[in-house]
Parts: C-alpha cells; structure tokens; sequence
C-alpha cells in the first residue's frame, strides 16, 4: 500500500528540519545543511522520516519525469535520447544542443519556438566556444521542445505552451495528481516559465516510486521513460548525477533549490529537500538513505560519494569533507 501523507497546509519552514549534513573543515564543522527527507520502502509504506516531509515544497526540475509522460500520453513520439533530454537538466554541452534540436526538427519547429529564456552553457568546454547565450544551451530546453512537439500534434497554440491555462498544461496537471495520489496544494512558475506544483515531499516519493516501479501492462509511457534514463543518463543532470545512476542503478534527478528524487533498483525510494536551496548535499543524503536502508551497498555508495561530492580542501590539499550527519549535540 502506498505512503498518505496528511494534506499539506504549509511551506517548509526551519522548525520542519533536521541536520542532515555537515561539512568539516580541520576538526571543526564549518556548516550544517537543514532539511527534510522522506524513505519509502518497495510497497510504498514509509521507512524513515526525517523533519517533516509533509510540508510544502516546489519540487522544480523533479518534477520532469511526470511532465515527459504527460508529453507522451499527448501522442508524442521520441527516441530515448529525446524523451531523456525531455526529462532533463542538462548542461547545455553540444550533444545536449543537438539531441533538443533534432525534437524540434522532428515536429517542423526550431529554436525560435522555444519560450524558455536564453541561456549559457553550464558544460564548460561548450561555454568557451559560444558567442552568446541560446534557448538551446537553456537547462530545460529538452522538456520545452517536447511541450511544443505535443502542440503540434494536438493542434495546440505554440506561443502560449507555458500558460497555466493552455491544454498541455492541464494535461501535466492531471498526469502529477495521478501519480501523486493528492490534489495540487498551490501552483507556480519554475524558472524556466512553465507551471510548478507545490507538494509534499511524501507525494513527490509516491510519484516518483509510481514512476519507477511501472508496469507496462498499466503505464507503458512510465516504463519507456525509465528504460530511457537507465540507457542514457549522461543526458539527465549533471555528471556527478549520472555517475551515481550508472554506477549504482539508482534513477535519480536533482531540483533547483535543493530537491533530489531517488530510487534504488528495488523501489525504494527517497526525497529530499535542502531548506536553504543548496545542492551540493544532495547526493551524499540522498544515497547515504538508501544504503542505510538496505537497498543501495554501502561500499558502492561510498566510492560512488568519494568521486562525486565536492572535496574540501586547503592550499589544494584535502583538510575535511562534506559529508551525511544527522543532528547531534557536538559543537565540533
């Protein structure tokens, strides 16, 4: 049976937090990072909270996997690059520019129909070779490009794909409080434009678990979208990201402002949620819940960290580390 959260009636705020990381600095902790997290075990009950996982948060860019099936239901076609690249927060490298643009060729569009705002480059060695910023290199230009293919297909207006009021947007609504369980508490705009969805960490897990354990007898375009990722998820988030998927078998994205998804190769799921934004936490929480939780190998988790999380260093040389760590009573 799946997790039910009691309805939502706040945003997460400090008192609906917990330590759940630090980093240490020679002896001495330097910062703690406070938040939220819920772990949801295979049948969908919950394993562990921590802070209060049923307040409100904007899941931002975890919230793509329900938009790309939302996009695939409208009769949308994509390879799995594409229907990657739709879920995703890319870098902006050019084999990210590539696979959105060859959407938009795909359905008579170009660049100039996208409405996500230009951006440059996150991926360094592309960044160094652009003149100015594009729509293309925009993070989220993916998920735009196949919100404009499912207009095509639809017959849907073009200019005004991002508004609260247009079809497709209604679509996404339907698909996330489905695969939520719940009604959308409030709504928003991300910051690519299109409509966000506050929720509870606990029905973002019950979706993202939905997602993730799918079957293709009942959701099909879930199934599809996860085989995707699992074959592609250099395209899905930044590197660090895909190198905990493929070396783990996690299916994991992060969110502006401090969300991460993640779900072990059983189902077990964890979502979390930094109060302050930061996402430099995120995978060291993330999977360090997993593993305690049996469905990730601790082993594997802590070579997985040890290549992933950001070093803290002095003069160059290591002096500490980021790291998992529950509240406690020390002062160093």
């Amino acid at each position: 049976m799946n997790s039910v959260s009691t309805t939502p009636t706040h945003a997460l705020t400090v008192p609906d937090t917990t330590q759940l990381a630090i980093l240490e600095r020679s002896g001495m902790i330097e910062s703690r990072h406070l938040g939220a997290a819920v772990v949801l075990s295979p049948d969908g009950s919950e394993l562990r909270r921590l802070g209060n996982p049923d307040a409100l948060i904007y899941p931002r860019s975890t919230l793509k996997p329900m938009q790309a099936i939302a996009v695939l239901r409208a009769g949308v076609t994509l390879t799995d690059e594409q229907l990657v690249l739709a879920s995703a927060s890319h870098t902006g490298s050019q084999r990210h520019q590539d696979v959105v643009a060859s959407t938009l060729s795909a359905y008579g569009l170009t660049e100039d129909n996208l409405r996500c705002p230009p951006d440059w480059p996150a991926d360094s060695v592309t960044r160094r070779a652009s003149d100015a910023p594009r729509r293309l290199a925009m993070n989220c230009s993916g998920k735009h490009a196949s919100f404009l293919a499912a207009c095509v297909v639809n017959n849907w207006p073009l200019e005004s794909y991002l508004e609260h009021e247009h079809p497709l947007q209604g679509r996404i609504r339907e698909t996330v409080t489905e695969f939520t369980g719940v009604p959308l508490a409030h709504e928003g705009t991300d910051g690519c434009g299109a409509p966000v969805f506050a929720m509870s960490l606990v029905s973002l897990a019950t979706a993202i678990q939905r997602v993730v354990l799918a079957d293709a007898t009942t959701e099909s375009n879930a199934v599809a979208l996860v085989n995707a990722i699992r074959g592609n998820a250099w395209g899905l988030d930044m590197p660090q990201v895909a190198e905990a998927m493929d070396s783990l078998g996690v299916i994991a994205k992060r969110g502006a402002e401090g969300v991460l998804i993640a779900a072990a190769p059983n189902g077990t799921t964890v979502t979390l949620k930094i109060l302050d934004g930061s996402i430099r936490p995120l995978l060291p929480v993330g999977l360090s819940l997993l593993a305690e939780a049996g469905a990730l190998d601790a082993d594997a988790v802590a070579a997985v960290l040890a290549a992933t999380t950001e070093q803290v260093l002095g003069r160059g040389i290591p002096v500490g580390e980021l790291r998992f760590e529950l509240a406690s009573s020390r002062a160093f």
